[in-house]
C-alpha cells in the first residue's frame, strides 16, 4: 500500500534540503538525443565524432561514400541539437566544401527532413541515412547549388569530372575546393 502522507512529507523534506550544484535535470532534448545516439545504426561508410564527450547536443558525422560520384571522398557534417528537439530538427551543416547540387558553398544542406518534412518521430539515424542518400543520388530537382544541378541534368559525365576535380582539390567554375579524399 502506498503511504501518500509519508511521500508528501518526503517531498517537503527534499524541497527544504538545498540541491547540490552538480545535480542538473536533463532536458527533453538531452534525453531524446541520448536515446537516439544509443540506438544509432550507422552504415559502414559513416562514423560520429564527439569533440566534447559530455555534450551530446553537438557532434560531427563523417560520411565516406564507397560508391557513386563521391566515392573516396570524406565529408564532415556538424550537428547542433536545439532545446526543442525532437519537435524541431537539428541544425546540420556540411563542414567540407563540396560540389553538390544539394549543398551550397556555405555548407547549408537541402534535405526535406531537415526542413518541412521533419516530424518528431524521426531520429538522428533518419538524418544520417538521408545525408548518405544525397551522396548516392544527388537531387537536381531541389538544388541549393543551381550550377551543379544544371550540369548534373545536362551533362552527367561533366558533372562526374567536376566532382572528381573538387574531391582531389582544385577549381570548378571559378570556385576552389580543398582536397577531401579519405
Amino acid at each position: 500500500m502506498i503511504k501518500l502522507f509519508s511521500l508528501k512529507q518526503q517531498k517537503k523534506d527534499g524541497e527544504a534540503m538545498p540541491r547540490s550544484g552538480n545535480q542538473k535535470k536533463a532536458s527533453a532534448a538531452q534525453l531524446r538525443i541520448t536515446k537516439d545516439i544509443n540506438e544509432l545504426n550507422l552504415p559502414k561508410t559513416c562514423n560520429t565524432e564527439f569533440p566534447d564527450a559530455d555534450d551530446l547536443l553537438n557532434f560531427k558525422l563523417v560520411i565516406c561514400p564507397d560508391e557513386g560520384f563521391y566515392k573516396g571522398g570524406r565529408f564532415a557534417f556538424s550537428f547542433k541539437v536545439g532545446p526543442n528537439y525532437p519537435h524541431e530538427p537539428p541544425k546540420v551543416k556540411c563542414e567540407t566544401q563540396v560540389y553538390h547540387p544539394n549543398i551550397d558553398q556555405q555548407g547549408n544542406v537541402c534535405l526535406n527532413i531537415l526542413r518541412e518534412d521533419w516530424k518528431p518521430v524521426l531520429t538522428i539515424n533518419s538524418i544520417v541515412y538521408g545525408l548518405q542518400y544525397l551522396f548516392l543520388e544527388p537531387n537536381a530537382e531541389d538544388p541549393l547549388n543551381k550550377e551543379a544541378a544544371e550540369v548534373l541534368t545536362s551533362n552527367r559525365r561533366l558533372f562526374e569530372q567536376n566532382v572528381q576535380k573538387a574531391i582531389r582539390g582544385g577549381y570548378v567554375g571559378g570556385v576552389y575546393f580543398d582536397r577531401c579524399l579519405k
